[in-house]
């Protein structure tokens, strides 16, 4: 005789909460989290690097009523296995926690309606209430407002899947929650872009951490690692003697410590920093500074505190006086390690103090969170793909000419795509290497230790519990900006200016591809530009930050060239509604059409215009604008010259570098270009300048000079 199918099916709370999710290497499915359990871990169907362990788990004692937890573990169960074609896929583990939150807001609302949680009972007139409620807070916005109503059509769509049913009626109709909470899709990137005066200096000190002060910073730990291995020899070497000769050993390697510090000139050394309260008055000077560095004489002196914390050398009355001797003899020396400080190409002088291990852990930190913004913004990579990023993943080759050299990076794309990801890779430029370079090394010792290949580990040692910097990143790049602040710059001059609000500029991960995206598309030629030598106009180049077609990332750059595009178009509209010309060829044509635009918009200033209409009616023409170095381009492929010049011409946009800005009927000269302008001109009056050269060639810069300052002429002179 044999048994029922059904009656061979686990009991619903002994269930495998990840019954169908792809689950890591090493993981098995009946050895997970089951549904009646009180929390559930669903880590091991997370593929994601930068996924925070607190997003992908769900403790449902936090849920004070029996019947609150029995519907969440029921509806979240249905949400992570059941795929219902034309209205959701299955629930991404990493959303686990995002979906407990929405559901138990309508729970709790539910309950409190019913005085006991039964979705058979709930009917419209709660669901119209629940929405009321939800609109009532004018803080939440009609987005949250819908993705909040979600829940309760959720309960109607998955009513057969749940072990007591759900919703006995289609809520509102059928009709789409976020029209139920009013919202409008607006289709532009609420993301922030960074002001060009944050980023720029943020990328330039990132560039400087990782090719200048890097060096510093990996020499120092591993002569951190030496003075450790060797003070593990000497301890254990004493761990036989007698105590009096064992302390008589560390008293005399003590000695000799202090002996090479008198020959070099050195003072005793001392934190770099304050901590635990403890400050030390200078005996000689009456300094208040932070206390002895007594961590690195112990290193020296071979004792572990650790293991015998009755050796520490300030407890003891002997060493503690000889210590306060010498630092009334030799005076003190920040810090204490040996490694050198490199000189600060820009500033002439030692980038920072001599290290100890409290300042050579923190700026380890300061350089993983650096080489993450030059990898995350000259990339144009997603926080998860820079964070998949492991050992081995950058390769070097050469172009099929031979002649430029190609850095690769192979790394994993998410979204869209299966839990698993998608391999993928990335053409990049050799700051990217650089970077890469350093994280290899940075990341050598916490990823070995916690048996990954990472590149991006938790570098804290205390950070047991978390191996991975997933979302940590953005503390730490804020940590970052204040850093540079605090060490390079001053309360009235930070090297990282505040936001708009004046309050420190907020980094977050996603601000740096929408940021590079805006500056190819629409600053090809501007100041970051400059720093790190964009090149546009190279295909090789364009390559380098779009990375894999699959990485969506050359559809990011086209969305913010056309957001790009009108933005730039309402800054000619603003500058000539002040009083603005407009030269070269093209600048009368497109002073008529924004004068037109000016005169339809009726007697408002520009600056209260209604911007909205005046994007629609300057649409048409926003399309066709280009930025350009000497002049900025309103393309007509039938007019453009630059097109006439090569046989197989592009239509859909102009060809910049053969650009000729007084002859072209397209270029329009503005006073933003007046400085390449005025630099062309300085350099011929400088080639002029120059005895040998022959008559026909002064004659030839003569005229060029000529052409030059009658342009320069033309262009608005600079604001005063």
């Amino acid at each position: 005789m044999t048994m029922a199918a059904h009656a061979l099916a686990p009991a619903f709370d002994d269930r495998p909460v990840l019954a169908s999710a792809p689950l890591k290497e090493g993981h098995i499915r009946e050895e997970l989290s089951r549904v009646g359990d009180p929390s559930w871990d669903l880590g091991p169907a997370v593929f994601r690097e930068n996924a925070r362990r607190c997003h992908v788990t769900a403790h449902f004692d936090v849920l004070e009523h029996a019947d609150v937890q029995a519907a969440m573990r029921a509806y979240l169960y249905a949400r992570l296995n059941v795929d219902l074609p034309g209205y959701r896929t299955t629930l991404p583990p990493t959303c686990i926690r995002q979906a407990f939150n929405r559901a138990r807001r309508f729970f709790a609302f539910a309950r409190e309606q019913l005085g006991w949680l039964d979705l058979g009972r709930i009917d419209q007139a709660l669901a119209d209430a629940y929405a009321r409620h939800l609109r009532a807070d004018p803080a939440r916005r009609p987005v949250i407002v819908g993705h909040l109503l979600e829940v309760v059509s959720d309960l109607y769509y998955y009513r057969d899947h749940l072990p007591d049913g759900g919703l006995a009626f289609e809520p509102w109709a059928g009709q789409a929650p976020a029209r139920v909470a009013g919202y409008r899709h607006v289709r532009e990137n609420r993301t922030p872009r960074f002001p060009e005066d944050v980023i720029a200096p943020l990328l330039a000190w990132s560039l400087r951490y990782v090719t200048v002060f890097a060096n510093d910073i990996l020499a120092a730990r591993r002569e951190l690692d030496r003075l450790e291995a060797r003070r593990d020899r000497l301890a254990a070497a004493d761990a036989g003697l007698p105590d009096a000769d064992r302390r008589q050993s560390r008293r005399t390697r003590l000695k000799a410590y202090f002996g090479r510090r008198r020959r070099e000139g050195r003072g005793a050394p001392i934190w770099g920093t304050a901590h635990n309260g403890k400050l030390r008055v200078d005996p000689n000077t009456g300094a208040v500074t932070p206390p002895i560095n007594a961590h690195l004489l112990h290193l020296h002196a071979g004792i572990d505190v650790q293991a015998e914390p009755g050796a520490h050398l300030l407890l003891t009355g002997g060493e503690a006086r000889l210590i306060d001797a010498v630092a009334a003899e030799l005076g003190v020396e920040v810090g204490g390690m040996d490694t050198p400080i490199s000189i600060d190409p820009e500033s002439g002088r030692p980038w920072r103090a001599r290290f100890d291990a409290k300042t050579l852990a923190h700026e380890e930190r300061m350089l993983q969170a650096a080489a993450y913004i030059v990898c995350a913004y000259l990339t144009g990579m997603r926080d998860c793909e820079v964070q998949a990023m492991r050992r081995g993943c950058l390769s070097i080759a050469r172009s099929e000419d031979g002649l430029i050299e190609r850095h690769r990076i192979r790394s994993t794309i998410y979204k869209r795509r299966a839990a698993v990801g998608e391999a993928a890779s990335w053409v990049t430029i050799e700051p990217v290497a650089d970077a890469i370079t350093v994280l290899e090394r940075l990341s050598a010792g916490p990823a070995r230790a916690s048996g990954s290949d990472t590149l991006w580990p938790v570098l804290r040692a205390s950070a047991v519990s978390k191996t991975h910097l997933s979302s940590e990143v953005v503390r730490q790049l804020n940590t970052f900006r204040d850093h540079l602040n605090t060490v390079f710059g001053s309360p009235d001059m930070p090297v990282i200016p505040p936001g708009p609000d004046g309050k420190p500029w907020r980094i977050t991960t996603r601000q740096f591809r929408r940021t590079i995206a805006w500056h190819i598309a629409n600053r090809p030629f501007g100041t970051i530009a400059g720093m790190i030598q964009y090149k546009h106009a190279s295909v090789a180049a364009f390559e380098g930050y779009a990375g894999t077609s699959a990485s969506g990332f050359r559809a990011e750059v086209e969305a913010q060239r056309r957001l790009g595009q009108i933005d730039d178009l309402l800054d000619y509209f603003d500058r000539r509604q002040g009083g603005a010309s407009l030269g070269g060829p093209a600048g009368p044509r497109i002073a008529r059409t924004l004068d037109d635009a000016a005169v339809k918009l009726g007697p408002l200033p520009a600056i209260i215009a209604d911007r909205a209409r005046l994007r629609v009616m300057l649409a048409s023409v926003a399309r066709t604008f280009h930025v350009g170095p000497l002049a900025d381009c309103f393309f007509d492929p039938a007019t453009a010259l630059c097109l006439k010049r090569v046989t197989t011409p592009d239509p859909a946009q102009p060809l910049t570098a053969l650009c000729e800005p007084t002859r072209c009927p397209n270029a329009c000269i503005t006073a933003r270009h007046r400085p390449a302008w005025e630099r062309a001109a300085a350099d011929a009056r400088a080639h002029l300048r120059e005895r040998r050269i022959s008559d026909l060639q002064r004659q030839a810069l003569q005229r060029e000079l000529d052409r030059l300052t009658t342009v320069i002429a033309g262009i608005d002179p600079p604001a005063p």
